[in-house]
């Protein structure tokens, strides 16, 4: 999905916000969020999420098979090989997914979520 600025959106999920709003004594008297459907317009795409930890290791260990693999004792090969195989269905998903991007989005309602992950927004066609 391609978000860019000034496109319609609909949140995907129940959002909750913050913590617990707390009232005048201290006490807990309710909690913040933005519901399911509602929508707004993306005002800024911020950038993209940092790759999640096991596809770093993926790369990295797929380099240094690529680069060194070649010169390596058979056993030592094949344990690496065995690594990035376990890593392989990370990696799948982060190719099938491509890159995604933070969003600063104005509700409807004038709440502004900023940081928002594309993941939790739908498109409207226009």
């Amino acid at each position: 999905m391609a978000l860019e600025a000034g496109r319609r959106v609909r949140l995907a999920l129940d959002l909750g916000i913050g913590a617990a709003v707390v009232g005048e004594f201290g006490e807990s008297v309710g909690f913040l969020s933005l519901g399911a459907g509602i929508e707004g317009t993306v005002q800024q795409v911020d950038g993209e999420l940092p790759e999640s930890e096991e596809v770093r290791e993926y790369q990295r260990l797929s380099a240094l098979l690529e680069d060194y693999g070649h010169t390596m004792p058979v056993a030592s090969r094949e344990r690496l090989e065995a690594e990035i195989a376990t890593l392989e269905p990370e990696w799948a998903a982060h190719q099938e997914r491509g890159q995604r991007v933070t969003v600063r989005v104005r509700w409807d309602n004038g709440f502004v979520l900023d940081g928002a992950h594309q993941d939790v927004l739908v498109p409207l066609q226009e």
